[in-house]
């Protein structure tokens, strides 16, 4: 390990270390304005290859997606845009050791109160999904890294596993509302399927021909539909 200063002004690091699986990693990092930022570097690219719970809640959650991607289905991406979006920007710069359930309590509070332009909060439904998805990284941390607690655990959840109120259509509403596409095969066929079965919207979508078997009227649903970045994933 070494932080050296170039003839630029500028700051550089070499780190050499082995990962906690015994590879070993050499890194190199040019560029550092001061030496006092190389070396913050530094510590932070140690604690992360030693998988050291030091490590900043960021560089964490790199590990954690590296290894779920192994094991869990192409919808882990939708998770990790809600890390990014919604648990990043509150714990990144904090070390995963020093991060409490005061900590995890104000994250809380402060999506709970949230409101946008038109007053409107977060459904109790995402709240707890967003909550529910912090857990199950501070569980994996406690498993595999050997960090003492869940804090969350202490914190308490926030947000509901089911919606107060769903919202359905009467079959006169419904009625009315078919008759407007009734001229329209696609759409007809769609929204009648989606209102007589209950299917979902990506379970529509990610039909094929072979599930539909019109001889012994059934549909098989075995499969959905999701658009991940861009991209249309069954």
């Amino acid at each position: 390990m070494s932080v050296t200063r170039e003839t630029n002004g500028k700051w550089m690091s070499q780190v050499r270390v082995k990962d906690w699986t015994g590879k070993v990693i050499h890194k190199k990092k040019r560029g550092f304005g001061t030496k006092k930022a190389a070396l913050e570097w530094e510590h932070d690219f140690l604690n992360k290859a030693k998988a050291d719970m030091k490590m900043l809640f960021s560089d964490f959650v790199d590990l954690y997606f590296e290894d779920m991607s192994h094991r869990l289905k192409e919808s882990i991406i939708s998770e990790r845009y809600m890390v990014d979006k919604k648990i990043l920007p509150y714990f990144g710069k904090m070390p995963m050791i020093e991060i409490s359930a005061t900590d995890i309590r104000k994250w809380q509070n402060k999506l709970t109160a949230y409101r946008d332009e038109n007053g409107k909060g977060y459904a109790p439904t995402y709240l707890k999904a967003i909550n529910n998805q912090l857990t199950a990284m501070m569980n994996y941390t406690v498993k595999y890294y050997d960090l003492k607690e869940n804090p969350c655990t202490k914190a308490g959840s926030m947000g509901k596993s089911n919606a107060e109120e769903m919202q359905f259509r009467t079959k006169a509403e419904f009625e009315q509302f078919i008759a407007a596409v009734a001229d329209k095969p696609v759409s007809y066929t769609a929204f009648m399927t989606l209102y007589y079965t209950g299917m979902r919207v990506g379970e529509l979508c990610a039909l094929t021909p072979a599930d539909v078997d019109l001889d012994n009227a059934a549909i098989t649903i075995n499969k959905t539909f999701q658009r991940i970045n861009g991209r249309d994933v069954i």
